[in-house]
């Protein structure tokens, strides 16, 4: 197998281009890569999101300055009520969500429910303003469906569910509320048409972000990849590993290394020559790239015949079983090793670190771990893997710990 034929292989398994060959009609990736798309929006649109709520309050105090200018004194109360202690307090809510550190994963959960708790008070207001002979502010109504799609961060089905929930409510308000059947059947039409054509459009734009979020994880996959074995280079390796750590740390799970060195690899270009030693790179690399498939799960040339492999939140069972493929993988390559010492085919060395990142520990002494797994591993005569049985005894101390914390 050629260098580009390597690189496309391992390229072509990766999560973000057998998505884009499967396509996502449902606008559903796989799971972890899903995951990874809603981290990245919600990460995104935060900002643009938290001003739009403020935008919204804006908004809610206009309308309550309109109802004063409008609606007769009697509706004043109750419309107020809802204004400022349903709409409001709720966009404050919002609003804090946003600010706060597990932002990504709050605001993805209570989001939604918030805004279809907006939506049924706005539907309120505007039934009670009806009620006191004023139309107009359905309008209000029509502008909340807007912001549920497009201005509150919200993904494709959470707004639909949500403006699929205001319309049942309006629907609903509008037949018990005593209010007259042509009006109400009118404004549920046109609140019907405001959604379809709502609907289609935020649809359109998320099939649109979606794509473009596979083809910039592909361009960046393809410009982060070695030239020789096409898995990541070291310096993805290292920035992914920032990454990943600082995200098991927010979500409060586990992460593991995987460091795997071909045995004897310099008696092997010795015996072979440096073009078998790149030949055999490649196929071994090849080999790494098939047994850890997870959208999230990272292959690296590590350098020279070292290899890194990065796992996020495994468990115990799954750190086993890829290390037995590891292992299954490279003996199935049958490459043949004159100066093995272990074996007449090429083999591996594998060690294994398994920590859950804190603020007290580091990257520097999480590789460090992995390592001193590799050097027992070879150590206890190569071709097996070492796993880091003390991160396993106990996940809340350990000698990885940063500099910092003495």
């Amino acid at each position: 197998m050629n260098p580009d034929e390597t690189q496309k292989l391992i390229i072509d398994e990766s999560a973000a281009a057998r998505q884009l060959r499967a396509g996502f009609p449902w606008l559903r990736f796989e799971n972890d890569l899903e995951q990874e798309f809603r981290r990245e929006q919600i990460r995104a649109r935060l900002p643009q999101v938290r001003s739009n709520l403020y935008l919204g309050g804006a908004i809610v105090l206009a309308f309550a300055l309109l109802n004063t200018l409008v609606l007769g004194p009697v509706a004043h109360s109750s419309i107020y009520w809802i204004q400022f202690g349903m709409v409001l307090p709720a966009l404050l809510m919002m609003i804090f969500l946003t600010h706060q550190r597990t932002a990504q994963k709050t605001y993805q959960r209570y989001g939604p429910i918030i805004v279809a708790f907006i939506g049924c008070s706005v539907v309120l207001v505007e039934s009670r303003a009806a009620q006191a002979g004023v139309q107009i502010l359905f309008v209000g109504v029509l502008l909340c469906s807007i912001y549920v799609y497009y201005l509150v961060g919200l993904l494709f089905y959470e707004a639909l569910r949500a403006n699929a929930i205001i319309w049942c409510c309006y629907l609903a308000v509008g037949i018990v509320s005593a209010l007259p059947e042509a009006g109400v059947l009118y404004n549920t039409l046109v609140l019907l048409i405001a959604n379809i054509v709502g609907a289609t459009v935020a649809y359109s734009f998320e099939m649109e972000t979606r794509t473009h979020f596979l083809e910039r994880r592909m361009l960046s996959e393809t410009a982060a990849r070695d030239g020789l074995t096409g898995l990541y280079n070291r310096r993805r390796f290292d920035e992914h590993l920032q990454t990943v750590w600082q995200m098991a740390q927010r979500e409060g799970v586990t992460l593991a290394l995987l460091l795997v060195d071909i045995d004897f690899f310099k008696r092997f270009n010795d015996r072979h020559g440096h073009q078998a030693g790149d030949e055999c790179l490649k196929a071994v690399a090849a080999a790494l790239a098939r047994a850890a498939r997870r959208p999230l799960d990272f292959t690296a040339r590590y350098g020279g015949e070292e290899f890194a492999l990065i796992l996020y939140a495994p468990s115990r069972q799954y750190l086993q079983e890829i290390a037995s493929r590891i292992h299954a993988n490279v003996a199935s390559l049958g490459i043949p090793h004159g100066d093995s010492g272990v074996a007449p085919t090429v083999t591996v060395s594998v060690g294994v670190a398994y920590v859950a990142p804190t603020l007290e520990r580091s990257t520097a002494g999480f590789v460090q771990l992995a390592d001193e797994a590799l050097y027992d591993a070879k150590g206890e005569g190569r071709n097996r893997s070492v796993f880091s049985e003390a991160a396993y005894a106990d996940l809340e101390t350990g000698s990885f710990q940063s500099r910092t914390s003495g």
